[in-house]
């Protein structure tokens, strides 16, 4: 199987955090004077996902990726069968799966979506650091390629033909895609529908790991 592959960067995504202004107590000349005070810094969401330490929500393939559906912008893309093993090698092929043990992953969750004939699984890998997972995305090469995942009527797609693969990270997880013709047909460059595909499902799982960091970062505030 031949791939077309892209490397993500998620620098222009990263929640970004700031300081309220601080303000100081009105005083008089016969009332005691006090420092200017601040209030504390916003929990970063960000560090919630950063590490198994922090990151302890339940998590899971209908966690993460919920419902039966999702939709970006005008499309809809209906869910298929799902995976999730402890052996992060058995969802993944080419050189990808020397790449995961390296790094000590220890989750691999994998998921299906399509839309017409285009089928998308996203593999989600997760690890104990943000390292890790960055070691990951930057080892990662055009042939380290999550497993098309199929059945459930959802027709084999990837396993001869020429596919669209990515590959990026978030915190401590690192994600990957790759989308193809359910037909067997050949992706090229001119197949912008397939590349939207992918790419719609790349930043859906952003969205959602960050969404877990953020659900985190306002528990741990209100508590």
């Amino acid at each position: 199987m031949a791939v077309v592959s892209a490397n993500g960067s998620d620098g222009a995504n990263r929640p970004t955090s700031s300081l309220p202004a601080s303000g100081g107590l009105p005083s008089t000349s016969a009332d005691p004077s006090f420092a200017p005070t601040s209030a504390p810094p916003p929990l970063d969401p960000k560090e919630f996902i950063a590490s198994k330490a922090k990151d302890t929500a339940p998590n899971g393939p209908d966690l993460l990726f919920p419902g039966t559906q999702l939709t970006m912008g005008s499309a809809v893309y209906k869910k298929g069968p799902k995976a999730d093993s402890t052996t992060c090698t058995s969802g993944v092929q080419g050189t990808l799966p020397q790449v995961l043990t390296a790094n000590d992953c220890t989750r691999l969750m994998r998921i299906t979506y399509t839309k017409d004939n285009i089928a998308v699984t996203v593999g989600v890998a997760v690890f104990d650091t943000e390292a890790q997972a960055l070691k990951v995305k930057s080892q990662a090469d055009n042939k380290s390629i999550v497993k098309a995942l199929t059945g459930g009527g959802v027709k084999q797609f990837c396993a001869g033909a020429i596919c669209r693969s990515t590959t990026n990270s978030y915190g401590r997880y690192a994600y990957f895609t790759i989308t193809g013709f359910t037909d067997a047909k050949d992706v090229t460059t001119k197949d912008t529908a397939v590349f939207k595909a992918g790419d719609d499902l790349a930043e859906f799982t952003f969205q959602r790991i960050r969404q877990r960091g953020e659900a985190q970062a306002s528990a741990a505030a209100n508590n």
